[in-house]
């Protein structure tokens, strides 16, 4: 496939039913043509000459005959796994996944290593490093691997690959250009095909495809509360140049006029990746040398090095100074949240980033908080969770984004 074809914009009536047959084998197989046509709502004529061509090309075969009520018993069909791999990249919170996928979404390789700085050199040279040992690491895989997809922080320009990162110098964020095109880079020295998306619709694609109940086609999936990645109708909604989901407002001339509490109008200011949870904590650990000591030493911390992780650990082990800073955390997030549900009125929010191991009271802190703030209305039905894919969630919507590209245009 071309690379011009990866980002062309939405899919045809034929590509989408491919997909679609491809996610109910993917999902139900081993499944007959009929039950295939009854998922569908489209006659079993018609779903035949689509599975023809998957058979063709290898991507379904036909598997033992199902049980039958009377006459012919219908063959059942079932998505190979070993048709084609992809490479997904995923940025999180706390560190950077690389994983083979193969059709399945089943995980044959991954490697991982701790998040890079924030800078534009570090972050790209860590995506390379990552691929070449997934590379290395693969292969058994090289001839059946169809592309590579990256799901990145920052402002994604899908149509040429270049990337605006939030790079923060002093107290104010300021977005720096990529210093070189990484898709085009990517291309040259991987010699396959490379689509780059943002972390947060990655993640949210990567649910959908591989975790969420079918049914389940207008999400939200909440990379921290920096951003977010959307999903509309089943399909992630970029908006008209690719850039939606950032859920902040910024402007670096009035910064320091643009201090927030609750829910007052600057709520929509520009946070921290990690909700402003480190500095509540260390805010409040040097206001108690006791307090502190007893942190510390749960976490074998100092002040210099307080971090998310070690947040939740001392939450853990009930300490009030972490839960405190987790409480608040949570109500900031769900009043967020909020707003977008009365917004977009979906049916899931997804709690994702790094997040997951904040524990259960955080999500029903979060949940309770959506639920007093949104429209009751909007939230009859809405299911809050964490994403059940955690770490892996970026890569493999990166990979599975890139899957149903290649896939989708049978020739």
């Amino acid at each position: 496939m071309g690379v011009a074809e990866f980002y062309k914009d939405g899919f045809t009536e034929k590509e989408k039913r491919n997909i679609d047959i491809m996610e109910i084998l993917r999902r139900y197989g081993p499944i007959s043509r009929p039950d295939i046509s009854k998922e569908m709502g489209i006659n079993v004529v018609t779903i035949s000459n689509y599975i023809d061509d998957f058979i063709k090309h290898n991507i379904a075969y036909e598997k033992e005959l199902d049980v039958s009520e009377g006459g012919r018993r219908p063959a059942l069909l079932d998505l190979n796994p070993q048709a084609g791999y992809t490479i997904g990249v995923g940025l999180n919170l706390m560190n950077m996944v690389g994983l083979l996928l193969d059709l399945k979404g089943n995980i044959i390789t991954k490697t991982q290593i701790a998040r890079p700085s924030p800078s534009v050199k570090d972050i790209t040279e860590c995506v390379l490093e990552i691929i070449r040992e997934i590379m290395r690491r693969s292969k058994d895989y090289t001839a059946q691997t169809k592309g590579i997809g990256v799901g990145i922080a920052g402002l994604v320009n899908r149509k040429d690959g270049s990337i605006h990162w939030p790079q923060k110098m002093d107290h104010y964020y300021t977005y720096a250009s990529v210093d070189v095109p990484m898709r085009e880079m990517l291309e040259k020295e991987f010699n396959l095909p490379v689509l780059i998306e943002n972390d947060a619709a990655s993640a949210c694609f990567g649910e959908h495809w591989v975790y969420l109940e079918r049914g389940f086609k207008n999400i939200i999936y909440m990379f921290s509360g920096v951003g977010c990645g959307i999903m509309v109708n089943g399909e992630v909604f970029t908006g008209s140049r690719g850039y939606a989901g950032e859920v902040a407002v910024y402007n670096f001339r009035e910064q320091d006029l643009f201090s927030c509490g609750f829910a007052k109008d600057c709520f929509l200011k520009r946070w921290e990746i990690d909700l402003g949870i480190t500095e509540d904590v260390k805010a409040s650990l040097k206001d108690n040398k006791q307090t502190a000591a007893e942190f510390f030493q749960l976490t074998s911390s100092n002040i210099d090095n307080v971090d998310l992780k070690s947040v939740f650990i001392a939450a853990r082990s009930k300490n009030e100074t972490a839960l405190k800073a987790l409480d608040n955390a949570a109500k900031r997030l769900g009043i967020k949240v909020a707003a977008l549900v009365n917004l977009l009125n979906p049916q899931v929010v997804v709690i994702g980033g790094g997040f997951e191991d904040a524990g259960e009271a955080f999500l029903n802190k979060v949940n309770l908080t959506v639920k007093d703030w949104a429209f009751r209305e909007s939230t009859e039905g809405l299911k809050v969770v964490y994403s059940q894919l955690r770490e892996n969630s970026v890569a493999v919507g990166a990979a599975s984004l890139v899957m149903q590209q290649v896939f989708s245009r049978l020739s």
